[in-house]
């Protein structure tokens, strides 16, 4: 989905809850990965990956200026085929420690990973949830964004909001950006090389 769908997307849920739920949770990733400066492990539940969210997040850390947002993606069976950024597996979120974001991605509570997941936030990871709601997961998670089965929204489409969002919660650590620095900062992504594709 590219921005023009994603402002588009945003024209049709204006006045729902879903905005300003999208945006809350993104300024609490990038909260979470600027102020710990970690890094940002992404990982779905077993047969989902979140392919899409991580593609997004590696346009959205290099349009924003905000390295910190861009994700390895764990991966629940990488192939030793595989590029190097495509390799990462879940011994990974065991070696994950006090400083990084976990951020799972998963439609439904997924068993497998959540011993795991509680293992990275006993060694000091901060954990964000995003689609399952209630459950394990969401009681292990220090934030959460529940997309239930049913809503009007899909997780793919909640994916697009969250990275588009995290990706503007920009500004200068003072606070917000002034006119000038944002019309700075579209000019130069408008005229840089778009990033590296997947």
């Amino acid at each position: 989905m590219d921005a023009v769908r994603v402002a588009l997307l945003r024209e049709v849920l204006a006045g729902t809850e879903w905005l300003g739920a999208t945006r809350r949770f993104a300024g609490v990733l990038r909260g979470s990965v600027v102020a710990h400066g970690g890094g940002l492990l992404l990982v779905g539940a077993p047969g989902h990956e979140p392919w899409h969210l991580a593609a997004h997040l590696v346009d959205e850390a290099a349009w924003s200026g905000t390295p910190e947002l861009a994700p390895t993606l764990v991966r629940q069976r990488p192939r030793p085929s595989d590029p190097a950024h495509l390799a990462v597996g879940p011994g990974r979120l065991a070696a994950a420690r006090r400083g990084e974001t976990l951020l799972v991605v998963a439609p439904e509570e997924p068993w497998p990973l959540l011993e795991r997941v509680h293992e990275a936030r006993r060694a000091g990871v901060t954990v964000l949830a995003l689609g399952a709601g209630g459950g394990e997961l969401a009681a292990m998670a220090h934030d959460t964004l529940a997309v239930p089965e049913g809503a009007e929204l899909d997780l793919d489409s909640v994916q697009h909001l969250v990275s588009a969002a995290a990706g503007e919660n920009g500004g200068s650590p003072r606070g917000r950006r002034g006119f000038r620095d944002r019309l700075a900062r579209l000019t130069e992504a408008l005229t840089a090389p778009p990033p590296a594709p997947w």
